[in-house]
């Protein structure tokens, strides 16, 4: 033990779990992954090598990976993100491989129990649940916790256990095998559409704790500045380095920045009440720059209801709010506590047409708590809100009526939602969970198998702004609203939605575009590689060759165990600095943990190769070379402005086809894959050490030209 844990970064063993056998072996990491990093690399390297791309997401032949990165557990600032790799089954037209990251302690605690990664295999006879505890590690009788809820199953395998172990498990939509179901985290930490795969396999959870040290190869000082440089560079979520409002130590401010922490607001709920000061820009201050509870329910509603933010292992952001809300508790019998971050902290209201927009309003707050508490107990996946804004479509337009069953249609409580009235959300994912009904069933399947069912043609979505839906059962994920062409072929890009925040932390940032070209100058050449939001220009090469880098980060983070919603640091709240930030800090946490001299462009190939090999796999699912043909879909809707203005005028985020057609080529010769089709050439596989796709490309007639 004492020698693989002296791998700095890796402990260099994983696991395999065999659920049909109930064996669990240990392997190595290295050899095998050694150009993997970890995360989503070593996922995608799993399935490449051992799982068929014919496999469906609830055949015992399909594998769940979940892999930390080298990060993981060191204390590395934001790295507690765990990749969990798998066939997704709300992928359109066909299932496909995609990942979940999933935060709270699970990446660390794996590291501590002294493991690179679990593979899960197989399907179990009976409800177990998978319990680590270092070297003692096996398959647990579930009986009498499946069938409950998450927070009372995660409550019942703590009182089993350790309360300081990591535990993660489904609910009943997973157990149900409602595709559109999550796994659930340290409470509320989710991983989205992976529910059911653990679910079909049997598996409640995974209970993980250890004592295992991580080791860091840079002596503690080297250690230490490295960190204290990091900080230096945080400005809040997103990396937003400005303020929301005027404030004398900033020379900028932007009313959309989420430093939304203000000299003077109050977090009501605290004990005593936490008054913020007017050291916003002092490290010890991190976790004040950011309350979510203000920026998605309203100043005076979040400040009334905040208790204090919370969050992952080993971020000093804390970007969940913990709030409590007696009101709701006392009229819709939830818990007066509660805690989330981003869409799950508003999305229960926007089911409702009246409080949809409205923040400060006592029932657009109800809607939240009671929708937040419910989804999550029955483990239901809103997928970034789509399951939200596809039932408001389908009632504002009056479909619910014209394809349901009279009878259930009759039995679902439609003044509720005229009323306003919360408990409807209790009634309706309760539907969803357990499959009640068509409403019920087709909701839980994702938007375009829902579609299919009742009939009704995708294109009425896809051609929908206020939909949000993209592609593949998916919506965007910061597109051409945040970052123009850049955004919208990276939604192209991926088998679900990208989850990478490397665009918006730049473009949204805070800061004068004038300053954001000169950033863009510095990293990427040219300055023309960023545009004022809602103001773009023509596309170009340069902006291209950014989201080569955008994409790069992307998987880079996935495989470190690192957090985008703050990396990377390309920008700075620092004046004195021009407010240009460092490109490879990653790459210096990575040198200083591991003490291996690998260069920014080395983990950023190993980026791009993680991508490449998520593409060359999913072109075996599709049997399929001309992805961007039959692949790489953009919706009608980032076509059209309501006030009919053309694209390339200032104040609309409406594209030009043509234009996006032409940033297709450019990005596609850029990266050395054949712009006709959006395939990798052999000599792209070459260029960074996939070799070993090659021959099973060839065989399978994968490869454009030949």
């Amino acid at each position: 033990m004492d020698t693989i844990q002296k791998r700095y970064g890796y402990t260099g063993q994983g696991l395999r779990v065999n659920l049909t056998t109930g064996k669990i072996t240990k392997e190595p990491t290295f050899p095998r992954f050694k150009d993997e990093i970890g995360g989503t690399a070593l996922g995608y390297r799993v399935f490449w090598d051992e799982v068929p791309p014919k496999t469906q997401p609830l055949d015992e032949a399909n594998k769940i990976v979940i892999a930390p990165g080298p990060f993981s557990g060191s204390g590395a600032l934001c790295s507690s993100r765990t990749s969990i790799t798998t066939i997704y089954p709300t992928i359109y037209p066909m299932p496909m491989i995609a990942s979940a990251h999933i935060g709270g302690d699970m990446a660390a605690r794996l590291k501590q129990a002294g493991y690179d990664f679990i593979i899960i295999e197989g399907k179990s006879e009976k409800p177990v649940y998978l319990y680590i505890n270092n070297d003692n590690f096996e398959l647990r009788d579930a009986k009498g916790i499946w069938g409950q809820g998450t927070r009372r199953a995660q409550q019942m395998l703590a009182d089993q256990t350790s309360p300081m172990a990591s535990i993660a498990v489904i609910g009943p939509a997973g157990e149900n095998l409602v595709p559109m179901s999550v796994l659930i985290s340290a409470r509320q930490h989710s991983g989205g559409g992976i529910g059911s795969i653990f679910g079909s396999k049997k598996l409640k959870g995974v209970v993980i704790q250890g004592d295992q040290p991580i080791h860091i190869h840079a002596d503690k000082k080297e250690w230490q500045k490295i960190t204290e440089r990091n900080i230096d560079l945080f400005g809040s979520l997103n990396q937003h380095v400005v303020p929301s409002a005027p404030n004398p130590l900033f020379e900028f401010w932007a009313p959309g920045s989420r430093w939304n922490g203000m000299p003077g607001n109050v977090w009501q709920k605290a004990n005593p009440p936490i008054i913020l000061g007017e050291d916003m820009r002092s490290p010890n201050k991190i976790s004040y720059r950011w309350c979510a509870s203000q920026f998605f329910l309203g100043k005076p509603q979040g400040l009334k209801i905040q208790v204090r933010n919370n969050g992952c292992y080993s971020c000093p952001l804390r970007c969940y709010s913990i709030v409590e809300d007696e009101e709701a508790a006392a009229r819709y019998h939830i818990n007066k506590m509660t805690e989330q971050t981003c869409m799950s902290l508003y999305f229960g209201r926007v089911i409702f047409p009246k409080i949809a927009a409205k923040r400060d309003l006592p029932a657009a707050r109800h809607a939240s708590m009671v929708g937040i508490q419910t989804m999550d107990d029955l483990g239901v996946w809103c997928n970034y809100g789509q399951l939200h804004r596809d039932f408001k479509k389908m009632y504002v337009k009056g479909l619910w009526k014209k394809v349901l069953p009279e009878k259930e249609y009759n039995s679902i409580p439609w003044q509720k939602i005229e009323d306003c009235d919360a408990s409807f959300l209790q009634d309706l994912f309760q539907r969803i969970a357990y499959r009640q009904g068509e409403m019920g069933k087709w909701l839980g399947e994702s938007t375009p198998y829902m579609l299919g069912h009742f009939g009704i043609q995708e294109s009425d979505w896809s051609n929908d702004g206020s939909t949000n839906y993209w592609g593949l059962g998916h919506p965007k994920h910061h597109a051409n609203e945040d970052d123009g062409q850049v955004g919208v072929v990276l939604n192209c890009l991926y088998n679900r939605d990208p989850m990478c925040h490397g665009t918006v932390n730049f473009t949204r940032s805070g800061l004068p575009i004038s300053v954001k070209k000169q950033i863009a100058e510095h990293f990427w050449g040219s300055g023309d590689a960023v545009d004022e939001i809602g103001d773009y220009k023509p596309t170009n090469e340069a902006k291209m060759r950014r989201l080569r880098w955008i994409i790069c980060r992307k998987e880079l983070h996935d495989m470190l165990g690192l957090c985008s919603w703050i990396a990377p640091w390309v920008v700075s709240p620092n004046k004195s600095e021009n407010y240009i930030g460092d490109d490879d800090m990653e790459g210096k946490v990575y040198r200083a943990l591991t003490g291996r001299n690998t260069t920014a462009k080395q983990l950023d190939d190993a980026g791009f190769r993680a991508f490449t090999l998520h593409r060359a796999y999913t072109m075996r699912e599709m049997n399929e070379v001309n992805m961007r043909k039959n692949h790489d879909f953009y919706p009608g809707w980032i076509f059209k402005d309501a006030k009919d203005r053309p694209a390339f005028t200032k104040g609309t985020i409406r594209m030009d086809k043509d234009d996006i057609e032409k940033s297709f080529d450019i990005f596609f010769k850029l990266i050395n894959w054949d712009p006709a089709t959006g395939a990798p050439t052999e000599q792209a596989y070459k260029d960074i050490n996939l070799e070993f796709v090659i021959p099973v490309m060839q065989k399978e007639g994968l490869i454009p030209g030949k």
